[in-house]
């Protein structure tokens, strides 16, 4: 199924003692990039999150929003600066000597300078949260892929529709294109019989004119090629790859074939075709930026 490249989605995951929550945002881009926001804490299980998302996405920016809490009392441990402590109990005892005061500081005293002692949280065990993380951003995901999924499915149905469009006017033209070499003979006859007046018009080079510009103006391989294009453009469309990039690439080649269309059947409807149908693929390749 075809997939927009913007949506949203949040995922949650429990533990006894933690929770964690996941918020997906994505938007359009040229190819995948994966922006994570966590806590400085998790940042070592950044790549592992990482090909959790390409495994569901394949192109677009995607911004993860990770938060931890404890939902119980985490322990939290006190260190001593050893090297620290002795630092100051040596510059004490040198002052005190060099002052010539007895010494009076004790442990308490020590204990509250700063630096001596330090209180950190309990270092975080980073195998045993990381299934936690995993749930929460492959709920996230999932979530996001969904509105990815259902936003698709309606750009889908409008380029069916655009593409429709533009095969009805490709069958007009193909339908008129005959017209452009009769018309071209009329005006070619008319114009010689009015230079040549009485002369008698030489009709084998007048054939010979019209058959090479009949040759010149044949829109035949370009009005092939361009069926082919959307032909490929409707498998693409029912296909279950990301197809954002290829149809983008398919959409330069028709207008491509639709302009050398224009410019080599050089006649008045035909004119008007053209214009409708690359007014139709303009809208086509906006659509187009969006879809993965």
């Amino acid at each position: 199924m075809v997939k927009s490249m913007t949506g949203y989605g949040r995922g949650e995951s429990f533990s006894s003692d933690k929770k964690v929550t996941v918020e997906a945002k994505s938007v359009n881009h040229r190819f995948l990039e994966i922006v994570v926001r966590m806590p400085k804490q998790l940042l070592p299980l950044e790549d592992r999150l990482k090909k959790v998302v390409q495994a569901k996405i394949a192109r677009g920016r995607v911004d993860i929003f990770l938060t931890l809490e404890e939902t119980e009392s985490k322990k939290r441990l006190v260190k001593v600066d050893k090297e620290l402590s002795l630092a100051y109990y040596n510059a004490l005892r040198e002052l005190a000597e060099t002052c010539h005061i007895p010494e009076k500081f004790d442990l308490e005293y020590l204990s509250q300078l700063p630096g001596v002692l330090n209180i950190e949280d309990e270092e975080e065990d980073l195998e045993a949260v990381w299934p936690l993380v995993q749930e929460g951003v492959e709920k996230a995901i999932q979530d996001l892929v969904t509105m990815r999924t259902a936003e698709g499915e309606k750009l889908a149905d409008d380029l069916k529709k655009r593409k429709d469009i533009i095969s009805g006017y490709v069958v007009l033209i193909k339908e008129r294109s005959p017209f452009v070499v009769q018309e071209y003979q009329e005006k070619l006859t008319q114009r010689v019989k009015e230079l040549l007046g009485e002369i008698e018009l030489d009709e084998s080079k007048l054939a010979n004119e019209v058959a090479f510009f009949a040759d010149r103006a044949s829109i035949s391989e370009e009005l092939v090629r361009l069926n082919s294009h959307l032909d490929q453009m409707s498998d693409m469309l029912s296909g279950d790859e990301a197809v954002g990039r290829k149809l983008d690439f398919l959409v330069q080649e028709m207008n491509r074939e639709i302009n050398t269309i224009g410019s080599k059947a050089n006649e008045l409807i035909i004119a008007r075709y053209v214009v409708e149908v690359k007014s139709e693929l303009e809208k086509v390749r906006e659509q187009v930026q969006n879809l993965e």
